[in-house]
């Protein structure tokens, strides 16, 4: 059988599985949940060794980064999927009596999850889980950059559900474009801003409803009331994790020109508390995914421009974290998402300066801000538009459920998370429930406009 023979058989099955209707009862979906947590539990050694095979990490950071967030997000649907699964009661207008209103949340059905390389285990299971709360039915395409995370996600899955119910497809770019010449209710997709244009063009054939989650170029902005060791701390550990290689790291920095010097200085002190003094022999750094993208990264790098490192491992495809100042938006590093261990700075002079410079750019993922100053910080996260971010922190407002984590514009649209995540792989269906006691005969032809007009600009106004 076909690659594309075989996805058409699943397609076909998960259409018929969920006509049946066993997704909806929210015990199904609670047992599912469950299943899957203990899965993961089961699996947890081999899902860190997949990790570190792709990507190099380390079991510290497989946990703490991946495995951990994807158990507290299917944790914390289990413990709420009933509550969202409720009627929701609202207010009925007087034109309406006499009625009830409420809306109610529905499964869209058959849906499609794509993710990403970089994060294969988190950004795959966590969307699932959604999914599942929500009451649908999956196909799962991991990337095919980390093959060994996703044969272990196909194992996971095929050892908790049918697959008439979830279903993981491996395989390359063969295999996303057939998946996506299908008619799915629902798409949720997770990469870069080239292929997203893609799963967007594809699922406006059939009007299908899409979770785009993209990335871009996220700013760090530092003026000078930072705490500047602070700064720099977790400016680093933002970078550093995962080498770079991650949608919401801090892509450049852009600094106010008075404390820039010390900054820089204070950003070589972390690299070294955090990494060591070589970087390239720290076992918990982790590599970039595979020589297309080391390639790419290292021509990024212009050496005149280099403060600290710019040093590298070709054999274990690792790179040291790079400062490069000076930099202005003309730089290759500059023009498109750096995806790597590389920190740009550019400087400012007066923080109104940080409008024009980010005014006609597109919208970030991220952006960070590190200030003590009131009115920079209510100026930055109410002028400026972007996905999510951080004031005096960087990365961490990805690990939350209690708010929805997504971009806005060239960076993505849609949300997931917690509530968030049910609410993007379900329709709120609105309903009215009119009783048949009372039936006002204003609203019906022949209008009588005399006996009723005012009664109609009573109702309505």
């Amino acid at each position: 059988m076909s690659a594309e023979e075989k996805i058409d058989g699943l397609f076909e099955k998960q259409k018929e599985f969920f006509r049946t209707g066993i997704t909806f009862p929210v015990k199904y979906r609670i047992d599912a949940l469950k299943k899957l947590r203990a899965c993961i539990i089961k699996h947890e050694k081999n899902i860190i060794s997949a990790l570190y095979s792709d990507l190099g990490k380390s079991d510290f950071e497989s946990y703490m980064c991946e495995i951990g967030m994807v158990l507290s997000e299917i944790s914390y649907l289990i413990r709420h999927t009933k509550k969202f699964s409720k009627k929701q009661k609202v207010r009925t207008p007087l034109s309406q009596f006499h009625s009830k209103s409420y809306t109610l949340r529905e499964p869209y059905g058959n849906t499609l999850i794509m993710s990403p390389w970089n994060y294969p285990f988190l950004l795959t299971l966590d969307p699932l889980a959604d999914a599942i709360a929500a009451g649908n039915t999956a196909i799962v395409k991991p990337s095919a950059y980390s093959p060994v995370t996703a044969r272990i996600i196909a194992d996971i899955t095929a050892e908790c559900f049918p697959e008439e119910y979830i279903a993981v497809v491996l395989g390359g770019r063969a295999e996303n474009s057939h998946l996506l010449e299908k008619k799915f209710d629902f798409i949720f997709f997770t990469g870069s801003q080239n292929v997203g244009k893609s799963v967007l063009a594809h699922a406006s054939e059939h009007l299908t409803p899409v979770v785009l989650e993209l990335g871009g170029k996220s700013p760090v902005i530092v003026d000078k009331s930072a705490d500047i060791p602070l700064a720099a701390r977790r400016i680093v550990f933002g970078k550093i994790i995962n080498c770079g290689q991650t949608c919401i790291a801090p892509d450049y920095i852009l600094c106010e020109k008075s404390v820039k010097p010390r900054l820089i200085e204070e950003l070589k002190k972390q690299i070294a508390v955090q990494l060591g003094k070589d970087p390239l022999q720290n076992p918990d750094y982790g590599h970039i995914i595979n020589q297309k993208h080391f390639d790419r990264i290292l021509n990024l790098i212009d050496m005149k421009k280099v403060v600290f490192g710019g040093t590298f491992n070709a054999e274990k495809r690792k790179i040291t974290p790079t400062i490069m100042d000076n930099v202005d938006f003309n730089d290759a590093v500059m023009k498109e998402e750096i995806f790597g261990p590389i920190i740009p700075v550019l400087s400012f002079n007066d923080f109104h300066e940080i409008f024009q410079i980010l005014k006609d750019r597109p919208k970030p993922l991220a952006l960070y801000i590190f200030s003590t100053d009131r009115s920079h910080i209510e100026f930055i996260t109410t002028r400026i538009s972007y996905g999510g971010g951080c004031i005096n922190d960087t990365i961490i407002h990805l690990a939350t459920d209690q708010m929805g984590f997504g971009g806005v514009g060239e960076s993505g649209m849609g949300c997931y998370h917690g509530k968030r995540g049910f609410e993007a792989f379900s329709h709120e269906k609105s309903i009215v429930h009119k009783k048949n006691w009372i039936d006002l005969p204003m609203r019906y032809q022949p209008y009588n406009r005399k006996k009723y007009f005012k009664f109609i600009k009573f109702f309505l106004k």
